[in-house]
């Protein structure tokens, strides 16, 4: 399968209300968090801390754009946000709107994702999958990561899956 072109920038204050859109959607959300919608603030706090990240880091997660520009998800690489898992490590992920899925931009992005991440120096990463999306575990298994530790999810019933890659 060729894999389409995608294109990452860093995200802009605007790009929370675009996330917001294209991610209200419970397909799109059944492996995150509640599986709940998020309201706005979420993504305006998200898009902020993506902003602070690149100019530390030079990674953070990028609005993911198709050939013609426009966003239809985020990807990238950011210091894992939570206090159980692969903390202090860097994860990989990607969110796409449920019209992108099914055409190879996830491993396109994501593929991007680790040269960027390569080149910001960054040594290894990880992805924390929900154990039953399957479709974001074909994307590690595209990437070449391995299965490397299996979490419970504190507070929920839900099994996540730490894939690792060497960079």
């Amino acid at each position: 399968m060729t894999l389409p072109v995608v294109h990452l920038r860093v995200p802009t204050h605007e790009d929370a209300f675009v996330w917001h859109r294209l991610f209200d959607d419970p397909d799109v959300m059944e492996f995150f968090g509640t599986g709940a919608s998020a309201e706005l603030s979420v993504y305006e706090e998200l898009t902020a801390r993506q902003r602070r990240h690149d100019a530390e880091l030079g990674i953070c997660l990028w609005t993911l754009l198709d050939a013609d520009g426009e966003p239809i998800g985020f990807t990238g690489a950011q210091p894992w946000p939570r206090d159980w898992g692969p903390t202090g490590e860097i994860e990989i992920g990607w969110r796409l709107s449920r019209a992108a899925w099914g055409k190879g931009y996830a491993t396109a992005a994501a593929q991007a994702t680790l040269e960027r991440a390569r080149t910001a120096g960054v040594p290894d990463v990880v992805a924390m999958v929900d154990a039953r999306n399957e479709r974001s575990i074909a994307v590690t298994r595209r990437l070449g990561m391995e299965l490397a530790e299996t979490f419970m999810s504190p507070g929920t019933d839900r099994v996540a899956r730490c894939f690792r890659l060497a960079l």
